[in-house]
C-alpha cells in the first residue's frame, strides 16, 4: 500500500511552538480550541463549531450551514458582537489546526485583540481538550449521522449535559460554576 506523503501540509498562521507556555497550565482564563465536529462527509450538511476554554473546561456549540472558512468566521463574528468590548478578555487566544475550514480564523485578530494560533498538521494531540469533548458529543450524534436530523435544542441540551457534568480535575465543580466565576470576574472588573 502506498503512504501519503504529509509533509507538504500548508500552514495557515501563527505556530502553537509561538504560544505562550503559561497557557498549557491552564490557569489564566480566556484560552480557548476550537475544531469542527462533521455528521455526513458526504453531501450537504450542517456541521458543530465547537470551542471549549481550557481552564474551565466551558464548552460551546453552534450549529453552522457548512464546513467553509466563511461560515466558521461569520459564527466568530456573530459571537463577537454577542459579546462586545468584553470578547478579548473572554476569547484571549484560540488554538485550532489547519484545516481549510479555519483558513480565515485569523481575520478576527483584525476586529478583536484575540489571538489565532494553529497545532501541527496532523497533531490533533495538540488540542486533546476539544478532542475529547468531540469525543463526548459523538455519544449523542454518532458518526455518520447527518447534523441536520439534530435540532439547535438537541444540540443546546448536548451542551449543556457537558457543561453541567461535575469534574474530578475542577474539584467536583462544573464548567458552568467555574466559566460563570470566571465571566463575573470579568464584567465586575
Amino acid at each position: 500500500k502506498a503512504k501519503k506523503v504529509r509533509k507538504n501540509k500548508r500552514i495557515l498562521g501563527r505556530s502553537i511552538e509561538e504560544r505562550p507556555m503559561g497557557i498549557d497550565n491552564r490557569e489564566e482564563f480566556g484560552h480557548w480550541e476550537a475544531d469542527l465536529v462533521i455528521g455526513r462527509k458526504s453531501g450537504k450538511d450542517q456541521v458543530l463549531l465547537t470551542l471549549i476554554e481550557r481552564k474551565s473546561r466551558e464548552l460551546l456549540i453552534f450549529k453552522i450551514a457548512n464546513r467553509t472558512a466563511r461560515a466558521v468566521i461569520d459564527e466568530f463574528e456573530r459571537l463577537q458582537n454577542e459579546y462586545g468590548e468584553m470578547f478579548s478578555r473572554i476569547f484571549k487566544t484560540i488554538t485550532t489546526d489547519n484545516g481549510s475550514e479555519f483558513a480565515n480564523l485569523n481575520e478576527i485578530e483584525k476586529f478583536s485583540n484575540t489571538l489565532v494560533y494553529y497545532a501541527h498538521p496532523y497533531s490533533s494531540w495538540e488540542k486533546g481538550t476539544n478532542e475529547r469533548h468531540n469525543g463526548l458529543i459523538r455519544r449523542f450524534i454518532p458518526k455518520g449521522k447527518r447534523i441536520d436530523n439534530y435540532s439547535i435544542d438537541d444540540v443546546i441540551e448536548i451542551e449543556d449535559w457537558c457543561n453541567q457534568l461535575p469534574r474530578k480535575l475542577l474539584g467536583y465543580m462544573t464548567p458552568d460554576e467555574i466559566f460563570n466565576d470566571e465571566l463575573d470576574k470579568i464584567y465586575a472588573a
